[in-house]
Order: structure tokens, then C-alpha cells, then sequence
């Protein structure tokens, strides 16, 4: 009974200052908000993680170009990998099924008729398709007899086919690489986004010898892929993958590696890493948000004590002890700050939905943000009402009347 009595007083006293009581949960709605946005567009980001390690592919390797710290890409100016290193690799690793070349050219100018665009063209190995699980959709694929011959054929993307050739079927078609002519012979299946975020659609395959005696005029690649036939042993794989190739390269530890073998792990901490800093300092602000808004509540709650002090003096004097008063005014501050908590909850998801769709930002709702927000809420009610109940509790009733 008497804790429904003070609940019902704390209701009526926020019914009689409703313009007040709208400030006070004002900062718990905006952080608890975007609190819930942050979680949900950091659930949202996980997931599209994962999704993207996918295309990574389970149970492989790459062998990039380049080595020393912090170089887990391919460095096309790097002649340290050679196809040569692809062939020791097949023949001289255990639980390698497949070790596919590729030889690589970014920001590439790739024309057909009129139309002109900007991708990756990739100089690769009949294996790639499999090694990268990732087949030739329309047409064929790079085959050994365009290898051998160094055939002028090409494999496009998905991006490229629309930037291209809009609506037409580019099978039959002829691009410009540079100065060389490829006769597109089929396209790849849509791959999306890549784990760090590029266009895997925006490329042009071509045979390897082609690239590399035709086209790129060089001898070195910029990565091999490895598929594991046992992934359970990709640490192992990779560790004598870098056995023999400090062997082939003359390399004694400690000089630095000409090399670097990326595996799936390391792409999820890669990109995970990203995704959690930038979680964490939105996490950092939507804290922030629920600190001001304690501070803003606390500070109303003081002015309050100061207006109602005839009113807090009358009680006094019919009989209201200190801890009556200071019940009923922590049970204003935890009723506004509960109240903002399911306003800002609310708000949040509505907001979160309307980034996901109209800006594509991956969003996943969870139940969480509910539970995080509903302590955080009692937090700061408790934590910063505490001191006005106090003062309100200790006020001369005498003075408080006069």
C-alpha cells in the first residue's frame, strides 16, 4: 500500500508539471535511443561481418605479395611471389588441394565502345573459379587451352556488365584492356562486398598468361589462393606454406617476410576490429547522452525541491517523515527516467528501422538494448535523484512554511 500510495503521489506530481517532467526524461530518451540504435546497428554489423568472412571462404588461404607488419593485402608493385612459388606450394604442401595464381591490376581503364570504367582486371588460372568457389554464371569459364594459348578472352563481373553494356548480353562482346582487345566469353556470378568493404562484382578475369605476357608485362603475381582439403589444419598448412617459402626466397628469421598468408581468422579480426571500435565510441556517445541527461534531471529535481518547498514543509507537518519525502522523490526521478527508457526504446528502434531502410545501414533488433536500457534507467534515476530527495527529505518544515 505504501509503496502504491508513493507511486501514485510521484504520478500526480508529474501530471501537474508536464512540461517539466518532458525535460527531465528528455536526456534518458535521447541516450536510451541511441543506446538502441547503437546496439542495433552493431548486431546489424556483425552479422554483415560474418556474411562477408563468408565470401572470404571457409578452409583457405591466401598467399599475398609483400610481407613486413601490417601487410595483409596484395602489393601489385611487389615482385617477391611468382608462379613458380604456386608450383612449389601444389607439389611440396600436404592438404593442399588447390594453389590458384593470380596476377593483379587495380584502377584498371576497361572499355567497350564508348563506355568506360574503372575496375580490378585479374590475370588467374583455370582453378581460380574453384578455388574461390565462384562460378561463371552466363557463358564459360577461363579454360587450360586459354591458357596455353594465351588467348585474348575475358570473364566479366557484374558491375562491369551493367556499367558496360547497360541491358545487353555481353557474351560475344569486346572489351579494351589497355591496349589489348578481350572477347568476353562469359560472367561471373554476383559476389557482392568484399570483407573489407569493396565491389567483388567490379573486376574483368582474364587467363594468366595472357596477363602476364599480353596485357601486364611482368613476370610476378600478387597472390595465390590456397584451398585446404582438411580446413581443421589450416595453421599447420600455413605454417609450413611459410617453411617453404622462406626456403625459396632465402629468408632466415628474424628478417621479415617478402610475404603474407592471411587465413579466414585473420579477416574476421580484421574487420571485426573495425566494427567494434566504431561500435564502442558510438557506445562511448549514446553513454554520454544518458550522463548529460542524468545531470539535466538532477539539476530540475533541485529547482523542483526549491518550488515545492510549502509543499514538502505541509507534508512534513501533517506527518511525513524524511524517508517519505525522500521516497516520493526518487520515486519521480525512477518513474521519469523508466518512462524515457520505454519512449527511447521505442524511438530508437523507429529510428534504426528507418536508417536500415533508407540508407541501407544493416540493422538487427534485439531485446538487449531493453534490458541495458531498463538499468541504465534505474542508474541514473537513483544516481542523480538522490541528491535532490535528500535535500527535498531534509528540509526544515518550519522554515520550509514561513
Amino acid at each position: 500500500m505504501r509503496i502504491t500510495r508513493i507511486a501514485r503521489q510521484g504520478a500526480r506530481s508529474m501530471g501537474a508539471h508536464k512540461l517539466r517532467s518532458f525535460f527531465m526524461m528528455l536526456g534518458t530518451l535521447i541516450g536510451v535511443a541511441a543506446m538502441v540504435v547503437v546496439m542495433a546497428a552493431g548486431a546489424g554489423a556483425k552479422a554483415n561481418v560474418m556474411s562477408r568472412v563468408a565470401g572470404f571462404g571457409s578452409g583457405a588461404l591466401m598467399v599475398n605479395a609483400g610481407g613486413g607488419r601490417g601487410h595483409s593485402m596484395p602489393q601489385e608493385g611487389v615482385v617477391t611471389l611468382t608462379p613458380q612459388d604456386a608450383d612449389a606450394i601444389r607439389a611440396q604442401v600436404r592438404g593442399v588441394d588447390i594453389a590458384a595464381s593470380q596476377a593483379v591490376k587495380r584502377g584498371a581503364s576497361i572499355k567497350a565502345g564508348s563506355a568506360q570504367a574503372f575496375g580490378t582486371v585479374l590475370g588467374v588460372e583455370p582453378s581460380w573459379h574453384a578455388a574461390w568457389d565462384w562460378p561463371v554464371e552466363r557463358g564459360r569459364a577461363i579454360s587450360e587451352e586459354d591458357m596455353l594459348t594465351m588467348a585474348r578472352v575475358c570473364v566479366i563481373g557484374a558491375t562491369i556488365e551493367r556499367d558496360l553494356f547497360g541491358g545487353l548480353d555481353p557474351i560475344g562482346q569486346t572489351l579494351q584492356l589497355d591496349n589489348v582487345r578481350c572477347q568476353v566469353v562469359g560472367v561471373l556470378a554476383v559476389r557482392g562486398t568484399s570483407p573489407m568493404g569493396g565491389d567483388m562484382d567490379n573486376r574483368v578475369v582474364i587467363p594468366l598468361t595472357t596477363a602476364l605476357r599480353r596485357v601486364f608485362n611482368q613476370e610476378h603475381l600478387a597472390s595465390i589462393r590456397v584451398k585446404l582439403s582438411d580446413p581443421r589444419r589450416s595453421q599447420a598448412t600455413a605454417d609450413e606454406i611459410q617453411a617453404l617459402l622462406h626456403e625459396r626466397h632465402h629468408i632466415t628469421p628474424p628478417a621479415e617476410d617478402d610475404f603474407a598468408i592471411v587465413s579466414e581468422t585473420d579477416v574476421t579480426q580484421a574487420v571485426s576490429g573495425i566494427e567494434g571500435t566504431l561500435t564502442r565510441l558510438l557506445t562511448a556517445l549514446a553513454g554520454l547522452s544518458l550522463l548529460v541527461g542524468g545531470m539535466v534531471l538532477m539539476n530540475i529535481l533541485l529547482l523542483s525541491v526549491n518550488e515545492r518547498r510549502k509543499e514538502i514543509g505541509l507534508r512534513r507537518a501533517l506527518g511525513a517523515r524524511e524517508r517519505d519525502v525522500l521516497h516520493q522523490f526518487l520515486a519521480e526521478s525512477l518513474a521519469i527516467t523508466l518512462l524515457g527508457m520505454l519512449l527511447g526504446t521505442a524511438f530508437g528502434w523507429a529510428v534504426a528501422l528507418g536508417l536500415g531502410a533508407t540508407i541501407g545501414m544493416p540493422v538487427a533488433l534485439t531485446w538487449a538494448p531493453v534490458a541495458i536500457g531498463a538499468a541504465a534507467a534505474l542508474a541514473v534515476g537513483l544516481g542523480f535523484g538522490i541528491q535532490p530527495a535528500r535535500r527535498a527529505a531534509r528540509l526544515d518544515p518550519i522554515k520550509a512554511l514561513a
